[in-house]
């Protein structure tokens, strides 16, 4: 529920914006105080507070979002960025524009994110394609690929862990 749009919220509650409301300021307390876990030290030593948040802000949305976090050299969070909206089973994710910010943040590395509608986090061919070419496009630039997490509302993968990175 806390995940639901706002429009399935009523549908669900009936003519109740007060409930509503009250279960989405729920739900964003519940996301920040995720987010706040993570961003406390190095993002990757926080993988589990990392993961909580993600799920929070998009493993259950009805459409597919892609995410960058970029990171400094000692691997904190300097920004956290939706790069793409798409739809129910597709985000457009450019190489040339993910490398493009982490110039521009001054990032050393990047972990990609993005979720599956479907709820099943395996990644697609063209998943895993689109991973390693982002990790060659930064290699010669210093910008590291830390991981590209795949979140669903039937848990996650992160190439790394599965050996396609």
């Amino acid at each position: 529920m806390l995940c639901a749009s706002h429009e399935a919220k009523l549908r669900v509650i009936g003519d109740r914006p007060d409930a509503v409301a009250l279960i989405e300021a729920v739900g964003h307390a519940l996301s920040h105080a995720a987010g706040m876990a993570f961003r406390q030290g190095p993002v990757l030593a926080g993988l589990d507070a990392l993961l909580t948040y993600l799920r929070l802000e998009q493993a259950f949305s009805l459409i597919e979002l892609a995410r960058v976090l970029h990171l400094d050299t000692k691997n904190h969070l300097i920004k956290d960025e939706v790069i793409s909206r798409g739809t129910i089973d597709e985000a457009a994710i450019h190489v040339r524009e993910v490398i493009r910010r982490a110039v521009e943040l001054h990032s050393a590395a990047i972990i990609l994110v993005h979720n599956h509608p479907s709820g099943d986090p395996t990644p697609s061919r063209s998943d895993i394609e689109l991973t390693r070419r982002i990790a060659r496009a930064g290699q010669p630039l210093g910008i590291a690929l830390h991981d590209h997490l795949i979140v669903a509302s039937g848990g996650h993968s992160s190439m790394r862990t599965l050996g396609l990175l």
